[in-house]
């Protein structure tokens, strides 16, 4: 993997990740309006919606060094997901964090690009950024990401589980299994 430090790009053999620019919206909004994307999370988004996720990628991009980043496969400029690290924007008992989070077309499922992609996530975090350890979750049911979180290596903290702050108690979303992974 190459890491240019100035821009936050990572590459990998077949995937670019980089930053998020304005006219990435289309693809982006495409991706979160798709039900099977976000079969896990409330709801499908809106474009304006996405707009609003699209502004908060880019000012935690410029805050903190790093963010989950637009992923494009080599020689394409076509947004097919995102992937990186964020600090997660709700308190609970383990938090300050750095989470690792991606996102990705469900065109692109089953190719293990996500995989590739937090790969390359996880050795920007512990190098580069020098990073202790680094958090995941997910909901209980959402099997593609909690076997992505294992076949990185991370392992679940069944007494961390939490309900997420930013959904209502009782909520079919609220429960979550948080992943762990240290450096050493």
């Amino acid at each position: 993997m190459n890491r240019d430090p100035a821009m936050t790009r990572l590459t990998t053999e077949r995937l670019i990740l980089r930053p998020w620019r304005e006219e990435d919206l289309p693809d982006l909004a495409r991706i979160n309006a798709d039900p099977r994307v976000m079969e896990h999370f409330p709801s499908v988004m809106s474009e304006e919606e996405s707009r609003a996720m699209l502004a908060r990628l880019m000012r935690h991009q410029r805050e903190h060094g790093f963010a989950p980043l637009a992923m494009v496969r080599t020689g394409s400029e076509r947004v097919i997901g995102c992937a990186g690290l964020q600090v997660p924007a709700f308190a609970a008992d383990f938090t300050p964090c750095v989470e690792i989070a991606w996102r990705l077309d469900a065109d692109h499922w089953g190719q293990e690009l996500a995989t590739e992609a937090a790969r390359a996530a996880l050795e920007d975090g512990f190098g580069r950024l020098g990073l202790a350890e680094i958090l995941s979750f997910t909901v209980p049911a959402n099997r593609r990401s909690w076997r992505l979180m294992e076949r990185l290596g991370m392992r679940r903290d069944p007494a961390a589980d939490f309900d997420h702050p930013g959904l209502p108690p009782g909520h079919r979303l609220s429960r979550h299994w948080l992943y762990r992974l240290r450096r050493d």
